[in-house]
């Protein structure tokens, strides 16, 4: 599913709109152009971010790496970097994230964008584990699955 970038929108509300830069599986230096809102701060507007991102390390079923920036209306993150792990675990799958900023905005108010970013990555998380064990129930039951 994260590997599956072009249908991230249809799981995940906060995405917008995800295209592919090159074509072929999704590997080490593939790039993708998505958009996702941005909230307002208080020295920022609400705006829609344009992120551009690079693979920097995908391994099949256990972690994928991407980075780049990201440049909405009145608001500049100079470089993302998006790490997922995942382990299999009894049961299912533990998934992990980290991910980092910077740039001058990102730094000027590292609280308020711990906090942007902390709801960001806990609405993905949550939109994830939703869409996978329903995919999983799916299976179980032999239905047909969409998004």
């Amino acid at each position: 599913m994260q590997t599956d970038v072009e249908r991230w929108p249809a799981w995940q509300s906060p995405v917008l709109t995800v295209n592919r830069l090159d074509p072929g599986p999704l590997r080490k230096g593939s790039r993708f152009r998505w958009t996702t809102p941005a909230p307002a701060t208080p020295t920022t507007p609400a705006t829609t971010m344009n992120i551009t991102s690079t693979v920097r390390q995908v391994q099949r079923d256990t972690c994928i790496l991407w980075s780049g920036p990201a440049i909405g209306e009145g608001v500049r993150i100079d470089q993302g970097v998006h790490l997922w792990t995942f382990t299999k675990v009894k049961g299912g799958v533990r998934v992990h994230t980290e991910e980092t900023w910077t740039g001058a905005q990102a730094e000027a108010d590292v609280p308020g964008a711990t906090k942007i970013l902390g709801e960001g990555l806990e609405a993905w998380l949550r939109a994830l584990k939703v869409t996978a064990e329903a995919r999983t129930k799916a299976r179980t039951d032999n239905q047909p699955y969409a998004p």
